[in-house]
């Protein structure tokens, strides 16, 4: 089996780039997240026989030229079990055929490992995990308010961890090699953001934009609003925990 990345110009937060790939195998090639068309993407899929589309989930910086490589190929396009009409509605094309855990998809098993996004999925080579947006070798993942499930997240970052992979093809950046220290990485940069949050709350911070003011150190020009989405996620984290309180309409926090 033979992987190439080919990293896509896209509008998004994480590096204004998202990672398409090519996964070669005797029955065809599989292309994972083809967030838009390229000339370097054209070529590289147009060097092969695509045999099945799919994603690691359906936000736009990862969707953006299903339906035309679909079109051009006549691959089978695979989607989530359950979310099918999610998937239609964001990239044009109605699933040919469904994944669920456990599945394989060629030479490819699915992982279910929501968080970042509900339906968001990996998928499982010999060499590697293609990981999305799970990880990347540098900075942190959004987990954002209100698709964002910060328990699941975690419990993703654990499965990725049990699995032990050689390496990790993220959604955006370079690949992964040493996967451990960049998952634990991850992990701890959130259980250490979750006590900040935590903190800040029982010091009198009583809303979402409180909050976010004392957990964070930095400047947050640009990404405020995700970085309060992740504040969010956090705090339904901390208050299904029953460690804080949370008014789902107002915004307002406090201890429990």
């Amino acid at each position: 089996m033979n992987l190439r990345r080919v990293p896509v110009p896209t509008e998004t937060t994480a590096g204004g780039e998202t990672n398409a790939y090519l996964v070669d195998e005797p029955a065809g090639s599989f292309l994972v997240d083809p967030a838009a068309r390229t000339e370097a993407l054209d070529a590289a899929v147009a060097a092969r026989t695509v045999e099945r589309i799919a994603v690691t989930h359906t936000h736009p910086d990862h969707v953006g030229a299903v339906a035309d490589y679909a079109a051009e190929t006549g691959a089978t396009v695979w989607a989530r079990r359950g979310r099918e009409t999610r998937f239609e509605a964001v990239t044009g094309v109605a699933p040919d055929r469904t994944f669920v855990e456990g599945d394989r998809v060629g030479g490819l098993t699915v992982l279910d490992t929501p968080g970042h996004a509900p339906d968001h999925v990996a998928f499982e080579a010999p060499d590697g995990i293609l990981a999305g947006d799970l990880v990347r070798a540098s900075g942190s993942v959004a987990v954002a308010h209100p698709e964002g499930d910060m328990r699941a997240y975690l419990v993703a970052l654990r499965r990725l961890l049990a699995r032990d992979p050689p390496r990790l093809y993220p959604g955006h950046g370079p690949v992964v090699d040493g996967p451990e220290a960049t998952i634990r990485r991850l992990y701890a940069h959130r259980l250490d953001r979750e006590r900040r949050i935590e903190a800040a709350v029982r010091s009198g911070a009583a809303s979402v934009e409180a909050v976010l003011d004392a957990a964070y150190d930095r400047d947050l020009s640009g990404v405020r609003d995700l970085a309060a989405g992740t504040v969010r996620t956090h705090l339904d984290k901390l208050a299904v925990e029953g460690r804080v309180w949370i008014d789902p309409e107002t915004g307002r926090v406090g201890p429990a």
